[in-house]
């Protein structure tokens, strides 16, 4: 019951609102079994019978009189069965009408409860930890926060909603059933058991395909949203053919799993129709039996009427109330899905005690060791300081860990051993979002949103004024070509600034950590991957962003550093030498044979473009 008590906690803020729904639901459910009494005195005036329906229906028949008495009294049949039809056309009218009412309320309750559970995740998504989204598939969370989301919202609002109305007219009839017959009314219950039973064993299979099937619709997802942000990749390979054929296995995985689902589930709706017609024929052949339901005589031929009418309306509620557990399963299949997600543990969540970062004199890394998870440590005592207004360059072969010790400095992750002190602070005592407002970070990969060019400049800097944007943009020798685009600054750049090339997407992310202008600055690989003519304007674009900045420089590229303060040469997450460029170039070592290969490697690609 976990599940369901979570979900039914979802939905507290919507308690009102489902009240109201629930009651008019209530009164509509009423108002059928109203416009069902009202067809006894119909057919009576219609027929022409007199006396009552039969010997046990006294109360019924005392009650219907105090209904429809005063609206016929006095009147010939024919006149009092008109007048009957009137009320019987009004009933109608007003019960669908508080039907249609009831549905609305439903649907502001179930969307409301959607748009909130949809938010959960995505405000839940922002804390977690980034080794998550490493090793989770972005369809997948997709799948969570649209299809699952969305079905879950059946059984809160929907489903409870057309149970409970179910549930009301299925007990007015009953007791409409009851004042006809008791005994008939017993008899026709006495089966239900029977399709109790069978309903619970579908359910439990039901349930476990349901949960498959939510799997694989996610892995389709996740497919669809990891290809085609590979096209170029899929094209420039030609593996159309393989991708179309690996997506046809996978999507006739999740169709075998569907049909498994949807054979169990429509199973639902036959059984209670074959359990409603075999019940019709029981009690025509029982209504006739006067000594099985203690009568002197046959039921008369109206009240036969009367109650197959009532007994056939019990179908469309049991229908509903048997198919119940089906919609449940499946909905608790897709809000497991989504429960998944939201029980992952969050790793950004300030905790008590935590203060304001300041910065004013120096950042050091002291003993700093981390691992992922449980693995094998990346990064294994690491001790070095980056005193204010100065540059300090991490360097090393791929893999060597540069990345993910650059990451510990805005708290993307906790070291597993050691500290990082800002100001002689340990960074775990200091708000993450204090500490990240004092930086600005330029990566290789450069993120750009599907928005205009104004607002990704001023992301991370709300209130920027649009002069302040555009200043931001000359200094990251941005403007010139922002100034071309069909709309100039209010251009959107579509998905990822794919409109843009790399030079040009490096230049925008420059301006934006010009505009933020933080005193702490990060560059990851920032001028790798570019052409000669780019390289030069980023490069100057950087020279100027770095100026009167404590900077952390992520190169391989060692020309690009060779001006820092202090360069920090790592190997396999360990830190094998320290010191200024001409104090590692005499010592040798891992540096100097890398600066070697790359210098040798620039003069081979120059002399390659001479020829």
């Amino acid at each position: 019951m976990r599940t369901e008590l979570r979900l039914v906690r979802l939905v507290r803020p919507y308690w009102g609102l489902l009240a109201a729904g629930l009651a008019v639901t209530f009164l509509a459910s009423v108002l059928d079994g109203f416009v069902l009494v009202v067809l006894i005195p119909l057919l009576k005036n219609l027929f022409g019978t007199a006396g009552e329906l039969n010997a046990g229906s006294t109360q019924l028949e005392a009650w219907v009189d105090w209904m429809v008495q005063p609206l016929v009294a006095g009147l010939p049949p024919a006149q009092a069965a008109g007048r009957l039809v009137v009320v019987l056309a009004a009933g109608l009218l007003i019960k669908n009408a508080f039907a249609y009412l009831s549905n609305q309320i439903t649907v502001r309750a179930q969307e409301g409860l959607v748009r909130d559970l949809r938010t959960r995740l995505f405000d839940h998504l922002l804390t977690l930890d980034l080794g998550y989204f490493q090793r989770t598939r972005p369809g997948q969370v997709i799948s969570a926060m649209m299809s699952e989301a969305d079905q879950t919202k059946t059984v809160i609002t929907a489903s409870l909603v057309a149970l409970f109305r179910n549930v009301v007219v299925l007990l007015v009839t009953l007791v409409v059933l009851s004042q006809i017959s008791m005994r008939l009314t017993l008899f026709t219950l006495a089966f239900v058991p029977l399709l109790v039973i069978l309903l619970q064993r579908l359910i439990r299979r039901l349930r476990v395909h349901a949960r498959a099937r939510s799997k694989e619709r996610g892995e389709v997802t996740a497919t669809v949203t990891e290809r085609i942000g590979a096209m170029r990749l899929i094209r420039s390979y030609g593996e159309e053919a393989r991708e179309s054929a690996g997506f046809d296995a996978q999507t006739s995985r999740y169709r075998k799993q569907a049909i498994r689902t949807q054979r169990f589930s429509s199973l639902t709706s036959p059984i209670t129709e074959v359990f409603s017609g075999f019940l019709v024929i029981l009690i025509i052949w029982a209504a006739t039996r006067p000594d099985l339901l203690g009568l002197e005589a046959p039921l008369a031929p109206a009240t036969i009427i009367v109650f197959l009418m009532a007994a056939l309306r019990l179908t469309s509620p049991l229908k509903t109330i048997s198919g119940f557990p089906a919609v449940m399963a499946l909905a608790l299949a897709s809000a497991e899905r989504v429960f998944q997600v939201l029980d992952e543990p969050s790793a950004e969540v300030d905790r008590p005690g935590e203060g304001e970062a300041r910065f004013e004199r120096r950042i050091v890394f002291d003993r700093v060791s981390f691992r992922y998870g449980d693995g094998e440590p990346v990064l294994r005592d690491i001790s070095f300081t980056i005193p204010r207004g100065k540059v300090v360059a991490l360097v090393g072969p791929s893999g060597a860990g540069k990345t993910t010790l650059a990451d510990l400095l805005p708290r993307f992750h906790d070291p597993s051993a050691g500290q990082i002190l800002l100001d002689d602070v340990p960074l775990t005592r200091l708000r993450r979002r204090s500490i990240r407002a004092l930086m600005g970070v330029v990566s290789q990969d450069t993120l750009l949103l599907n928005t205009t060019v104004l607002a990704n400049i001023a992301y991370g800097s709300a209130g920027a004024s649009r002069d302040r944007i555009e200043a931001a943009a000359e200094a990251a020798n941005a403007a010139g070509f922002i100034r071309q685009l069909p709309q100039g600054f209010d251009t959107v750049l579509g998905e990822r600034g794919t409109r843009l090339s790399g030079g040009q997407r490096q230049r925008i992310a420059i301006a934006r950590a010009l505009l933020r202008d933080s005193p702490i600055l990060i560059l990851d690989e920032a001028t790798s991957s570019l052409d000669t003519e780019s390289e030069r304007l980023v490069q100057q674009a950087i020279d100027r962003l770095m100026r009167e900045r404590t900077v952390l420089v992520i190169a391989h590229r060692l020309a690009t550093v060779r001006d820092a303060d202090e360069i920090v040469v790592l190997e396999e997450g360990r830190m094998v030498q320290q010191g200024t460029h001409d104090e590692l170039s005499r010592a040798g070592g891992l540096y100097r044979r890398l600066h070697d290969l790359q210098f040798r490697e620039d003069e081979a690609a120059v002399g390659a473009r001479a020829r």
